[in-house]
C-alpha cells in the first residue's frame, strides 16, 4: 500500500492524524506520514483519505476498492487515442503523465524511459522523513493510481532525440520510435565545482534516493559537525533535520539570508532568525572557497571567503540543481541550461522559435510563458508544477488543437523546517513590495502578501496554510496591492515595505544564437555551445 499527500493542497485540518495516528503525525502545522504503511493500517488510511476536507491524500490503486465491471471512466473525445507515445523521464512528471494518458483514453503503445532502475518515487520526503530515519528510502515509491500498461525501460538513459526521424536514442544503442514524445528528465544536484574536493569521503549532495540513503547513514553515525553549503530550501531542510538529530551544523550562504532567492530579504530575515533560534551556526554573505582533506581522502573541514575555517566531517553541497538536457544538445530544440522552451500548451519550441507538433515538455526542465507574470518564461522545480504540467501535457498529446488546454496553474510550494510549515503561492520574487496581513514574524505565524506595481502576485505563509487558497484567488483575479483587508487574527499595523527580492535573472542570458541564410525559406537559427 502506497500513500502520497499533495502537500500543496493540505491545509492542516488534521483529520488524517485523528483517524490514522500510526501513519500520519502533525508537528505544529507540518504533516509527516509513512508513505508505505503496513497492511494492518489499510482501513484507517482509507478513512483518513475519505475524511480529508481538501482530498489531498492519494492512495495506490491496489488499496482502493475495485470498480464494478463496466464502470471504467469514459473515454474522452481525444483525437490521438492510438499510435506510439514515449515518455523520457520516469519520475513524478513522467509517471503522472502516463496515468493521465490512459485516463484520457490513449490505447496505443506507451513506453517510459528512465535512467534509474527504481520505480518512480516521491522526492520531498528524501530531505525530511528519510534523513530523520522515520521512513526508509525504499518506502517512498509513488502510488500507482491506475494501471498504465506501459513498456518500462528503467536504468537506460536517453542520449539523443531525433525530432525529424521521431526516434529516441538510448545509451545501450537502441532506438525507440514514437509518434509523440514527452520530455520530463528533471534535474540533478549541482555538484561542488572542484571534482577532487567533491569526491572526498564525507561530501554529499541530495537529489535521489541513493543520495538520501547515503546521507542518512552519515548523519546516523553522529558526525562532530555538519557543514551545509547553501541555504535554499534543500539546505535549510537538511539543517533542520540535523538540529532535530541534535547534530551541530554550520550553514554557509552566499546571499544575505536563507531562502533569499525564492522569497526575498524580508522573509529571508525571518528564516535566518528561525535557524539561529534553533542553534544553527548560520553564516550569510559568505562562501566556501575550499573543502579540505585530512590527507587520507576524508573531509576535514572548509575554508570560507571571510578567512575563517570550519571543522566538519560531513558536508552537504546544496547549491541548486542542473537540468538534465544535455542529451538534447543536437536535437534542434531550444534547450540549454535554462531548460527546454515550450508554449503554454507544453509543446516544445525549436531553435528557430517554431512550435513543434509532436514533442511535449513537462516538469522541472520545462520553460514556459505564464500570462499572470507578464508572459515571462519560467521554470519551476516544484512538486505541484510537475503534477499539473504533466497532466496538461498528457491531455494535449491526445487532443486536437481545438481541445488543448493551457498550463495556467498558479505556482505553489511548501517546505517543512524547524517545526514550521512554510507555503507559498504565486511567484514571490515577482514583487516590489511585501506586507504582513495576518500575524507577525514575532508570533512565528503569519501571512505575507507580495505585490508588484499595484497588484497581488504572491503570498507566503508560516503555519497559516489555510489562507493559501484565498490568496491564490486574489492572485488569479489580479487583486489590488496593498490589500485593503485585515483578517481575524490579524492586527498588523505595518505598511508595505520593499520586498528586497533578487534581481530577476534570465536563465537564457548569455546564450549565443546565430542566424544563417538569405532566402526566408533558408534562414535558420542555431545555438553556439561554449567549449
Amino acid at each position: 500500500m502506497r500513500v502520497v499527500v499533495d502537500l500543496t493542497r493540505c491545509q492542516g485540518y488534521g483529520q488524517c492524524v485523528f483517524l490514522a495516528p500510526d501513519v500520519f503525525t502533525m508537528r505544529d502545522e507540518a504533516l509527516l506520514y509513512d508513505l508505505q504503511p503496513a497492511a494492518e493500517h489499510r482501513e484507517h488510511v482509507l478513512r483518513a483519505a475519505a475524511a480529508c476536507p481538501v482530498q489531498a491524500i492519494h492512495l495506490d490503486r491496489t488499496a482502493l476498492p475495485m470498480p464494478p465491471p463496466g464502470a471504467q471512466e469514459p473515454r474522452s473525445a481525444a483525437s490521438g487515442g492510438d499510435g506510439r507515445i514515449v515518455i523520457v523521464g520516469a519520475s513524478l512528471a513522467g509517471a503522472r503523465a502516463a496515468e493521465v494518458l490512459r485516463r484520457e483514453g490513449f490505447t496505443g503503445s506507451l513506453t517510459m524511459i528512465g535512467d534509474e532502475r527504481r520505480e518512480p518515487y516521491d522526492r520531498p520526503p528524501l530531505s525530511k522523513q528519510v534523513l530523520t530515519g522515520q521512513v526508509p528510502p525504499e518506502h517512498t515509491l509513488l502510488p500507482r493510481l491506475r494501471e498504465v500498461d506501459a513498456e518500462l525501460l528503467f536504468g537506460t538513459p536517453a542520449t539523443g532525440l531525433d525530432v525529424a526521424g521521431k526516434r529516441v536514442l538510448l545509451a545501450d544503442g537502441r532506438e525507440i520510435g514514437f509518434d509523440r514524445v514527452l520530455l520530463a528528465t528533471g534535474t540533478r544536484a549541482r555538484p561542488w565545482p572542484d571534482a577532487a574536493e567533491g569526491a572526498l569521503h564525507g561530501v554529499y549532495t541530495l537529489r535521489d534516493a541513493r543520495d538520501a540513503a547515503e546521507l542518512r547513514q552519515a548523519l546516523a553515525a553522529g558526525p562532530r559537525r555538519v557543514l551545509i553549503l547553501g541555504a535554499g530550501f534543500t539546505g535549510s531542510e537538511i539543517a533542520s533535520v540535523c538540529r532535530e538529530l541534535d547534530l551541530p551544523v554550520t550553514v554557509v550562504e552566499r546571499g544575505p539570508a536563507p531562502l533569499f532567492n525564492a522569497m526575498g530579504g524580508v522573509i529571508g530575515d525571518v528564516a535566518a532568525r528561525l535557524q539561529r533560534d534553533h542553534g544553527v551556526d548560520l553564516r550569510c554573505g559568505t562562501t566556501v572557497t575550499a573543502l579540505e582533506s585530512d590527507g587520507n581522502g576524508r573531509l576535514r573541514g572548509a575554508r570560507l571567503s571571510d578567512g575563517s575555517t570550519v571543522e566538519a566531517d560531513v558536508a552537504v553541497v546544496a547549491l541548486g540543481s542542473v537540468r538534465n538536457v544535455e542529451w538534447l544538445r543536437d536535437s534542434g530544440l531550444a534547450a540549454g541550461v535554462w531548460g527546454v522552451t515550450c508554449d503554454a500548451g507544453c509543446r516544445a519550441v525549436d531553435l528557430n522559435g517554431l512550435v513543434t507538433d509532436d514533442v511535449f515538455v513537462a516538469g522541472d526542465i520545462a520553460r514556459f510563458p505564464h500570462p499572470l507574470y507578464e508572459y515571462q518564461f519560467m521554470s519551476l522545480e516544484h512538486w505541484g508544477n510537475a503534477v499539473a504540467q504533466a497532466e496538461i501535457a498528457a491531455h494535449n498529446m491526445v487532443s486536437d488543437q481545438a481541445h488543448r488546454w493551457p498550463h495556467l496553474s498558479v505556482p505553489v510550494f511548501w517546505s517543512s523546517q524547524f517545526g514550521v510549515n512554510i507555503k507559498s503561492v504565486g511567484v514571490p520574487t515577482f514583487a516590489d513590495q511585501v506586507v504582513f496581513t495576518q500575524g507577525s514574524p514575532e508570533q512565528g505565524r503569519f501571512v505575507a502578501v507580495y505585490g508588484y506595481q499595484g497588484r497581488i502576485t504572491a503570498a507566503v505563509t508560516f503555519d497559516q496554510a489555510m489562507w493559501l487558497e484565498f490568496y491564490q484567488r486574489q492572485i488569479e483575479r489580479a487583486a489590488p496591492f496593498p490589500p485593503d483587508f485585515r483578517h481575524v487574527g490579524g492586527g498588523v499595523d505595518g505598511e508595505p515595505v520593499p520586498a528586497r527580492v533578487p534581481e530577476r535573472l534570465v536563465a537564457a542570458a548569455g546564450a549565443t544564437v546565430v542566424v544563417t541564410g538569405h532566402d526566408p525559406a533558408e534562414r535558420r537559427a542555431s545555438l553556439v555551445h561554449p567549449h
